[in-house]
């Protein structure tokens, strides 16, 4: 089944209280936010509050790109196509062409298909989702070292470092009749793959993907959001965002968990539903989308979204435009691609080809960009556009 494609708040601060097995300790305030309402539009330039970092990729004749990042490190950068090749390319953090791996085959240390990379700098260990259901763990130069098995019926996605010893995952399985393992966020060892689940109270799974057996008879069809991110770091935390439940959850490295945000209405009684997903957070600002569960197979659209920020100093909610500061025009960017660590927020890939117009026009401001698009042609790898939080000074 295919589960994935591409596609393109009165703020109150109350007492909440939930009750759940593994007794998670609650913040007296959060953040309360309405999905169905109008909000008002507000305008940012992405420098004003973030810092950005330009790399271009190395352009060779084996290291031509789409530029997916999958992980960056203090010396790497993890890269995969969205089509899926199963190369892994890796490159330092000039962007300079480091090792091209790839391991497709059938074999015991082979993977089928390639969904995610991550990278242990700390000991040498590549992690490799293969399908979502099995996890094959390799050297920076590719060579085999070991593997181990999801649970039961899962498929992992956004599998991420949690510490030393773990990952975190969130094990995204949906069954062909829309079908849930219930708890979905995982602790998982690194070493053998056992799990510890992160429990999250709700009272009846809700999967984000349309499921259709009509469109294709004999075949059943899943589309999913491209920006449904369960997991998003924060100042040494994470959180957590599980589409059944109201409330988004931080989790310590001590696995305690606060709530954070709660949505209303409840997604429990919501048809079809809205959700509330997280991308960036700042010091300042909350970056949302809410996002209706509504797809048409034939016309290939859905997913309506709207873009919000919540502004901490105004303690309001808005509508959302980012423009990047860098150009001469309004250039909007997005601030809902997949979230990377607690350093690099996210990261937006700027296609070479665009770069070269925006340079041949005049568009481009002086500075790093500029003096980057000024060597590009339409056939040079993309340039890696770093959303980093401020250094406090």
């Amino acid at each position: 089944m295919t589960m994935s494609v591409k596609m393109k708040y009165v703020i109150l601060f109350v007492l909440f209280f939930v009750s759940c097995s593994d007794n998670p300790q609650f913040d007296s305030s959060f953040l309360l936010v309405d999905v169905t309402k109008n909000y008002p539009l507000k305008e940012l330039v992405l420098q004003d509050f973030m810092d950005v970092e330009y790399v271009p990729l190395e352009t060779t004749d084996e290291f031509l790109c789409q530029g997916f990042v999958q992980d960056v490190t203090e010396n790497c950068i993890i890269v995969r196509n969205f089509s899926r090749t199963g190369d892994i390319f890796i490159f330092d953090r000039q962007g300079r062409a480091v090792k091209k791996i790839n391991r497709v085959g059938q074999g015991g240390e082979e993977y089928v298909l390639l969904l995610e990379a991550l990278y242990d700098e700390e000991t040498d260990d590549l992690f490799v989702s293969d399908l979502g259901r099995k996890i094959m763990i390799y050297d920076k130069e590719g060579n085999y070292k070991r593997y181990f098995k999801v649970r039961e019926n899962g498929k992992y996605k956004s599998i991420r470092n949690f510490d030393q010893n773990y990952l975190i995952c969130y094990d995204g399985n949906v069954s062909n009749d829309g079908e849930t393992n219930g708890q979905n966020f995982l602790l998982v060892s690194k070493q053998d793959g056992s799990q510890k689940t992160i429990h999250i109270p709700f009272e009846k799974p809700i999967i984000t993907a349309v499921i259709s057996k009509t469109f294709q008879p004999g075949v059943t069809w899943g589309i999913t959001p491209q920006t449904d991110f369960p997991l998003v770091p924060y100042k040494g935390k994470w959180i957590l965002m599980e589409p059944s439940c109201d409330t988004l959850y931080t989790l310590s490295p001590d696995l305690v968990k606060k709530p954070f945000i709660v949505r209303e209405p409840s997604i429990q009684n919501m048809t079809p539903e809205v959700f509330l997903f997280l991308s960036i957070i700042t010091d300042r600002y909350y970056f949302m989308e809410t996002v209706k569960r509504e797809y048409d197979f034939a016309d290939k659209k859905g997913y309506p979204s709207t873009n919000l920020v919540y502004d901490k100093e105004e303690n309001k909610i808005y509508r959302s435009i980012v423009y990047n500061g860098d150009y001469t025009i309004k250039e909007d960017v997005q601030m809902n691609y997949i979230p990377l660590n607690q350093d690099i927020a996210s990261c937006h890939i700027i296609p070479a080809h665009e770069l070269v117009v925006a340079y041949q026009k005049g568009w481009l401001k002086e500075g790093r960009l500029k003096e980057i698009s000024a060597t590009l042609d339409d056939e040079s790898n993309p340039v890696l556009m770093f959303y980093k939080h401020k250094k406090k000074e």
